[in-house]
């Protein structure tokens, strides 16, 4: 009688709200409401499989579209942003039911401290924030963003077909979005200036820009490579699709034509290459004192100004060429718009060095601080974007303390990758951890030029391979200790 009666509310429950999708949909035309039902039905799976609820997020991922709203002062990305709340309530109550969730390894990791401490300081900076509206905003996203990438890979991640099954979900979805934006760009010419209208699907966006777009298959794409030594005794049609799909991803990289991206390809495979050769710990020292000695020969005596552009012959070009060239000779416009920035976010932080202006308050402050004679012609900053690098995004919005966490999280992610690869004795563990740090370093590079960590696309493959190395550091010291217990003489005998 009481499942009966369990099932006669459900029932009810879901004609209510079938009804009142027709009636909303009905008055408001907007077809986006028709998506009720398969919500609401996602979340009746979230309480009988939660995990099965997971990979369907993750499936959903890159297909995800953002739509905007209230005078395009609100945003939400759909279906993925709805799912992660849906996965945040899990955290929640999870904790709250059990607030020894959390393994205690987990817990005393570097990357975990680190990153609590990111956070912590993020809520003191929200807290702080001149334009306190916004950064509440950016702390709700990155909340759920840490709960969905960051908490929830450990507690699902846990046999070697889990890593497969989630490799295959992102790569099928991003797959489909990537062909479709090649035939689009193929009719648009493949030409440099077309490239953001051929991200265009069914009257929206399938990602932010051409940049996100990018970064996303720039990242995914490491990972595609570890395929190949993994599908070693595959059939050889498994071997012929994979390697197209891998030509299908260079020429996604390729004719999103973003110069972040080739950079970050390369990088992937050099610290890749690094980690192998126990090299992997220089990278990040090398790449911090060469900074220092710039800003040292750049600051004294205002040596930067030597390199300010010519406003009226400082442009975006229209093939990709052109914008290479402009490059190097310092007359590309985006380049020289970034150093604009650059150089009013360092001035910005002398007035705000502890916890900055606050999470999306870069917009409102910056330009007092700017020189004018870097101007460009986007100067005006019509689509309110940030400081094109993460580094500097964390000084103008949170601080020095942001700024340097983040700086110590990327080599501190790199040495634990080095460690956790050549402490596996397992194949298929070694190949993903180095793939997974790939992920990671072109990740990094990307974010040097803009600041995507955010995003819920570059965010998931950001973090969950940061959160994945986690639980292979774990699983690195389990079968070592479990093979040192089998070679001892006590096993023996």
């Amino acid at each position: 009688m009481e499942l009966l009666l369990k099932n006669k509310w459900l029932s009810l429950a879901s004609l209510s709200v079938l009804f009142l999708t027709v009636v909303l949909f009905t008055w408001t035309g907007y077809y986006f409401l028709l998506a009720i039902p398969f919500g609401y039905l996602y979340f009746l799976l979230c309480g009988l499989n939660w995990k099965t609820a997971y990979w369907l997020f993750l499936f959903t991922i890159p297909f995800s579209i953002q739509l905007s709203f209230a005078g395009d002062s609100m945003s939400l990305t759909l279906p993925d942003q709805p799912m992660m709340w849906c996965m945040l309530g899990i955290v929640l109550i999870a904790w709250a039911r059990n607030p020894k969730l959390m393994p205690e390894w987990w817990w005393r990791d570097k990357i975990t401290f680190i990153t609590v401490l990111q956070f912590l300081w993020l809520v003191v900076a929200v807290l702080c924030s001149q334009m306190i509206f916004f950064s509440f905003k950016f702390l709700l996203v990155k909340t759920w963003l840490i709960a969905c990438y960051f908490i929830l890979p450990v507690l699902i991640f846990k046999e070697k077909r889990d890593y497969i099954r989630a490799f295959r979900l992102l790569l099928v979805s991003t797959l489909v979005t990537v062909i479709i934006i090649l035939i689009h760009h193929a009719m648009l010419g493949f030409r440099f200036d077309k490239v953001q209208r051929s991200l265009a699907f069914l009257g929206q966006s399938l990602y932010y820009n051409h940049v996100d777009y990018s970064s996303v298959t720039s990242m995914l794409f490491p990972l595609l490579l570890i395929a190949v030594p993994l599908s070693k005794h595959r059939s050889l049609a498994t071997k012929l699709g994979l390697l197209v799909i891998i030509l299908i991803f260079i020429a996604g990289i390729i004719f999103a034509q973003t110069r972040a991206a080739y950079i970050a390809v390369f990088f992937a495979l050099g610290v890749g290459m690094a980690i192998r050769l126990r090299l992997v710990n220089i990278i990040m020292p090398t790449i911090y004192a060469l900074i220092i000695l710039l800003f040292c020969y750049m600051v004294p005596n205002n040596k930067y100004m030597a390199f300010r552009p010519d406003y009226n012959k400082t442009y975006m070009h229209k093939e990709f060429m052109d914008h290479i060239i402009s490059t190097f000779r310092g007359k590309d416009m985006s380049s020289m718009e970034r150093v604009y920035r650059w150089i009013a976010t360092v001035r910005m932080s002398t007035d705000y060095p502890v916890t900055g202006v606050g999470p999306r308050a870069f917009y409102y402050y910056y330009k007092p601080y700017a020189v004018s004679s870097f101007q460009t012609y986007v100067s005006r900053n019509k689509e309110q974007s940030t400081t094109h690098n993460y580094y500097l995004y964390m000084l103008a919005e949170q601080g020095w303390p942001a700024m340097l966490l983040y700086a110590l999280l990327v080599p501190v992610v790199f040495a634990k990758a080095q460690k956790v690869y050549h402490r596996f004795k397992d194949k298929f563990y070694r190949t993903v951890t180095v793939g997974l740090a790939m992920c990671i370093a072109a990740g990094f590079i990307n974010n040097f030029f803009s600041e995507l960590i955010e995003t819920h696309k570059v965010g998931a493959l950001f973090y969950i391979p940061v959160a994945l190395l986690i639980v292979l550091d774990r699983k690195s010291k389990e079968l070592e200790k479990e093979a040192s217990t089998a070679d001892s003489p006590i096993a023996e005998l």
